[in-house]
C-alpha cells in the first residue's frame, strides 16, 4: 500500500509516551499513515528501548521495535523552558493529535495540557491515557499492566481454582487501552470534520481492565456470587476446555446443543452420548466436572491432530494448542501475511491486523533512533521567526 493511500495520511501526532499503552496507540496511528513524533528524554529515551535481552541488530528491545515502528523521535528536555517552548509552538502550529501516558500530572505541571493547548489550537485533539482514570482517590497513582490485571479483577478469574493468581501473558490492558485511545481519537476526528473543533479524549488502564470483565461483573450483580477461576473453560457453556490427547492438547468449544450432538457423533460412545446429565447446556454446566472427566478419558485415547480434523470436518470448533514456534510454522500464519519485514535491516515483525481492499499497511521503516527528528523543532522555530519579520 503506497503512502498516499494510507487512511490517516496528512495527520501529525505528537506522542508523549513510555512503555506500551501510548506507544501502541501511536504505532497504530503511524501504521495507518499518520506522521507520529515521539517525544523522548534526550539522555536515555523511552525505558522500553532497553527492555531486554535479547536485542535486535539496531540495539533496541523487541518491545520497542514492536510498538514504535513508523515513527520519528524528538529528543526534548522537558525541564528546559526553551526546549519546552519550541515543542509547544510545534504542537500549536502542526499537530492534529497529542497522545500521552506519562506520570499523572507531569505534563500539566510543565504547561502541556489539553485545555491550554486547545485555547491556542482549537482543532487539536488531546488524548490522555491515565493509569486509574481522570478522577477518584487513585487518580494520581501510576499504573502498569500487571497491577491493573490484579486490581481490575482479571487475575481473580484467570488460571485454576486453588492455585496462585495468574496474569494473562500478553499486555492486554496496555494494548487494550491503546486500542480505546485510537477508537476515541478516530471518533474525535469525525467530530472535528462535522464541527471544526477538536476535543479531549480520555481513557485509562483501570477502565480497560474493568472493560474486559463486563460479563463476569454483570453475573455477580445478578446472583451475588463471586465468579471463580475456570482455567481454559467458559463459565457459561460446556464443554469448553483444553483436553490432552496423544501428541498434544486440543481446545474444544461446543457452545450449543446442536454442536454438542455433533461432538458425541464424532466421539462415537453411546453411553456418553445418551447420558441424561449432559442432555442440555444447563445440565452440562451443572455437571461439568463429570463431563470433563468423561471427555478427557475419551479424547485421551486418540491423536490430537486426528481429533481436530474430525471435529472440524463436521463444524465442531476445535483447535490444537500451539506453541509460538508452531504458530509461525502454521500455513494459516503465512496465508494471512501478518509477518512483515523492515526494509532497512530485514527485521521480522507483526503488522497491524487490518487490511484495506485486501492490502495490509506496510512497515515503512523501523523504530526511530533517539532524537532523529529533533532538528525539525529548530527548523520550525527559524521558519516562524523568519515569517514574523
Amino acid at each position: 500500500m503506497p503512502d498516499d493511500k494510507l487512511p490517516l495520511r496528512g495527520l501529525t501526532v505528537v506522542e508523549f509516551s513510555t512503555s506500551v499503552a501510548a506507544p501502541f496507540a501511536g504505532q497504530v496511528l503511524a501504521d495507518l499513515g499518520a506522521r507520529v513524533m515521539k517525544v523522548e528524554n534526550p539522555e536515555h529515551g523511552d525505558d522500553a528501548r532497553n527492555w531486554g535481552p535479547p536485542f535486535a541488530d539496531n540495539g533496541m528491545s523487541p518491545v520497542f521495535n514492536s510498538f514504535n515502528r513508523n515513527k520519528q523521535s524528538l529528543a526534548v528536555n522537558l525541564k528546559d523552558e526553551a526546549e519546552r517552548g519550541k515543542l509547544r509552538d510545534f504542537i500549536v502550529r502542526h499537530a492534529d493529535i497529542v497522545l500521552q501516558n506519562l506520570r499523572p500530572g507531569l505534563l500539566a505541571s510543565l504547561g502541556f495540557d489539553g485545555k491550554s493547548l486547545r485555547a491556542d489550537a482549537p482543532k487539536l485533539i488531546w488524548c490522555d491515557m491515565h493509569a486509574f482514570g481522570a478522577q477518584g482517590p487513585k487518580k494520581m497513582q501510576p499504573g502498569y499492566d500487571p497491577l491493573m490485571q490484579a486490581c481490575g479483577g482479571i487475575m481473580s478469574i484467570t488460571g485454576l481454582e486453588g492455585q496462585e493468581p495468574i496474569r494473562v501473558g500478553p499486555s492486554i490492558v496496555d494494548q487494550g487501552t491503546g486500542m480505546w485511545a485510537v477508537i476515541g481519537i478516530l471518533a474525535a476526528l469525525r467530530e472535528r470534520e462535522l464541527t471544526g473543533e477538536g476535543s479531549e479524549v480520555s481513557t485509562s488502564l483501570y477502565e480497560t481492565a474493568i472493560g474486559w470483565v463486563p460479563v463476569q461483573i454483570a453475573t455477580y450483580f445478578l446472583n451475588g456470587k463471586v465468579p471463580r477461576k475456570f482455567g481454559t473453560e467458559n463459565f457459561g457453556y460446556a464443554p469448553c476446555k483444553a483436553y490432552e490427547a496423544k501428541g498434544g492438547w486440543l481446545m474444544l468449544a461446543a457452545g450449543n446443543d446442536r454442536l454438542y450432538r455433533k461432538l458425541t457423533d464424532v466421539i462415537g460412545d453411546a453411553d456418553f452420548a445418551n447420558d441424561p446429565d449432559f442432555a442440555s447446556n444447563p445440565q452440562r454446566v451443572e455437571n461439568r466436572e463429570k463431563l470433563n472427566a468423561r471427555l478427557q478419558d475419551l479424547i485421551g485415547r486418540g491423536d490430537r491432530d486426528d481429533w481436530v480434523a474430525r471435529l472440524n470436518a463436521v463444524g465442531v470448533p476445535a483447535a490444537p494448542v500451539l506453541s509460538l514456534d508452531e504458530v509461525v510454522a502454521d500455513p494459516q500464519f503465512d496465508a494471512v501475511e501478518m509477518e512483515q519485514t523492515l526494509p532497512e535491516d530485514d527485521m521480522r515483525l507483526i503488522g497491524v491486523p487490518l487490511t484495506f481492499d485486501g492490502v495490509r499497511p506496510p512497515l515503512r521503516h523501523g523504530p526511530p533512533a533517539l532524537g532523529d527528528a529533533t532538528h525539525l523543532l529548530d527548523e520550525d522555530e527559524d521558519n516562524r521567526k523568519e515569517a514574523a519579520q
